[in-house]
């Protein structure tokens, strides 16, 4: 499940970065795929740590 998990975040994170180093070519719903990566990784992140801490 982790696994999947972080495939599915690097997927997301090169459509982010793709927008950032050709905004041009960004499409309309970039800004939501931002937002939605950034919640994403986060609650990723938070979940991770209540794991292992």
């Amino acid at each position: 499940m982790r696994r999947k998990v972080l495939i599915v975040l690097l997927l997301v994170n090169a459509v982010v970065l793709l927008g950032q180093l050709w905004p041009v070519g960004a499409p309309p719903f970039a800004r939501a795929v931002n937002i939605a990566f950034l919640i994403g990784t986060m609650a990723f992140f938070l979940r991770d740590l209540r794991r292992r801490g």
